[in-house]
């Protein structure tokens, strides 16, 4: 692992694992050995890191300089736990775990009565995750695709069994409570299409990009959506 990555990685896990935390686990949260973790501390006091602890005690941040300064509301700090809280739901590990890393960044930034408010928060969600739904579809794919304007080929299968191979760009990923979908133009029937991502048996980047045209397609998705809803014919 390059030296800033794993530097970056010790600080997320300054950051949000409870104090004092011990060399031991942040050895094992940075997958290196004890004696590299007592330099790369070192290393990141040396770099204007506040870090009060020591070997055989544990280890607290206390002021991290790379992050400006943050101030919210009592109010709006419920709302972000609360919401990062939620993504259990989506049932995306990956994404859970990014939102719970952002949320620890945010929180590293507050003076001390916000960052013990964000400690013990008073909305809580007690909701039941649903169950773990093992995708055919690598979703890292499927965002970085979305992101980059990354032209698909995908082999899906529809809710009726049929089977059919296509060109799509990706549009956006939609969480829903009981099914995941991607919203994507198909380059086949020249329109918009939602898949169920269950469904998406296999899927590759083609190499081609269709790039600027998802926020445009976006926009007129939504457009032609607004007016269905509104009993209005779309737009030619």
């Amino acid at each position: 692992m390059a030296r800033t990555d794993r530097l970056m990685r010790l600080m997320d896990a300054l950051r949000r694992l409870p104090v004092p935390v011990t060399a031991a686990r942040l050895a094992a949260e940075t997958g290196v050995s004890p004696r590299q973790l007592y330099r790369d501390i070192a290393t990141l006091r040396a770099g204007g890191a506040l870090i009060d602890g020591e070997a055989g005690v544990g280890y607290r941040l206390t002021e991290d300089t790379a992050l400006p300064p943050q101030s919210f509301s009592q109010l709006e700090i419920e709302a972000l736990v609360l919401a990062v809280g939620e993504l259990q739901q989506t049932g995306d590990a990956a994404l859970e775990a990014a939102g719970r890393s952002a949320l620890a960044r945010i929180i590293a930034t507050l003076p001390g009565e916000q960052s013990r408010q964000a400690l013990h928060t008073v909305l809580r969600s007690f909701r039941q995750p649903p169950r773990p739904v093992d995708f055919t579809a690598d979703m890292a794919l499927l965002r970085r695709a979305c992101w980059e304007e990354l032209a698909l080929d995908v082999r899906y299968r529809d809710l009726k069994g049929q089977v059919t191979e296509r060109e799509v760009w990706p549009l956006g990923i939609s969480y829903a409570a009981s099914t995941l979908m991607l919203l994507v133009w198909c380059c086949l029937r020249q329109d918009w299409r939602l898949f169920h991502v269950g469904g998406i048996e296999q899927l590759s980047l083609n190499g081609r990009s269709f790039r600027p045209r998802r926020v445009p397609l976006l926009r007129d998705y939504a457009a032609r959506q607004r007016a269905l809803r509104d009993g209005q014919p779309p737009q030619a």
